[in-house]
């Protein structure tokens, strides 16, 4: 597969923030909530983010320097003051108005207010939470690392959780914020962004109990074969374990008898057929099944 090379250490800021967040995307928004040392409020939504521990439970974020002329943001002045923050998540219903606070107002002026959003006081830290928000995390501020001191240059706000507030009606039935209630939005490069909900939402399963058996099992016959792309192909190396003879002759037997003998005079157009018949098979989550019917080719 032909790249495109760059090295950031020969691109100027204006050239090498974009490649990187065009490039590096979705990103969660950290919609973050301070206030100065006169208890002043402000927000501000930051792209540079993510949990990065349950234990203890961890936070970061970056108010980077602006890259235009290498000034701090407010929200960075503020949690060097007062080393406290809440980070509201952003979901479809509030991304206006998220993207509206993100503009540039005059020192000491609300947020809250030029974006009508609702403040609602905090538990164990001074900034506001926002009402609107769907998950909204109380944070202590446990240091600031300053990566640089150029424009562009990240400034890592590491925060401790001390409090986790969800909205009850994005909790699933399984005491879990629920994806599809949700809702979020994630931040693309230049003015797009990715909402988290419908089709855009999947599942992919885990292998946690065992590993796969791996592409190296896969019959070369299915690994090159056209009807399987990557993902499916992913899909089947991802089985911990290949289905035993009995079984497979069983699904032989059952599921496939007449396919066998519509196709019984035509070995390569029953090999497609086959085939076919995993690729569905996966699109629906029967990996197993997908395994048989592909094994049935060689089963006596």
């Amino acid at each position: 597969m032909e790249t495109i090379t760059f090295n950031p250490a020969s691109l100027e800021v204006r050239e090498l923030h974009p490649l990187l967040l065009d490039g590096i995307s979705p990103r969660p928004i950290a919609f973050a909530s301070t206030v100065d040392a006169e208890g002043r409020p402000n927000l501000a939504p930051f792209s540079f983010f993510n949990v990065f521990s349950a234990n203890p439970p961890v936070l970061i974020f970056s108010p980077a320097r602006r890259g235009r002329d290498n000034t701090t943001k407010h929200t960075l002045e503020n949690v060097l003051e007062v080393p406290e923050v809440v980070v509201n998540l952003v979901d479809y219903a509030m991304v206006q108005q998220c993207s509206l606070a993100s503009g540039d107002f005059p020192e000491g002026v609300s947020e809250f207010e030029k974006a009508g959003l609702t403040p609602v006081a905090s538990e164990t830290v001074q900034p506001f939470r926002v009402a609107e928000s769907p998950v909204q995390l109380e944070c202590k501020v446990m240091r600031v690392d300053a990566l640089g001191d150029g424009p562009g240059a990240g400034q890592l706000v590491v925060c401790e959780i001390t409090r986790v507030h969800v909205r009850k009606e994005v909790m699933g039935p399984d005491g879990r914020p629920d994806a599809h209630l949700l809702d979020l939005v994630g931040r693309c490069g230049g003015n797009w962004y990715v909402r988290a909900a419908g089709e855009a939402l999947f599942e992919v399963a885990k292998p946690l109990a065992a590993p796969g058996v791996g592409f190296d099992a896969l019959p070369d016959e299915v690994r090159t074969s056209a009807l399987f792309d990557r993902n499916a192909l992913a899909q089947l190396a991802a089985l911990p374990e290949l289905p035993d003879e009995t079984d497979v002759n069983e699904h032989k037997l059952i599921e496939l008898s007449d396919l066998y003998m519509e196709l019984e005079d035509d070995p390569a157009a029953l090999e497609q057929a086959l085939h076919a018949r995993a690729a569905e098979e996966l699109e629906r989550g029967a990996v197993r099944e997908a395994w048989m019917t592909l094994l049935a080719w060689n089963a006596g």
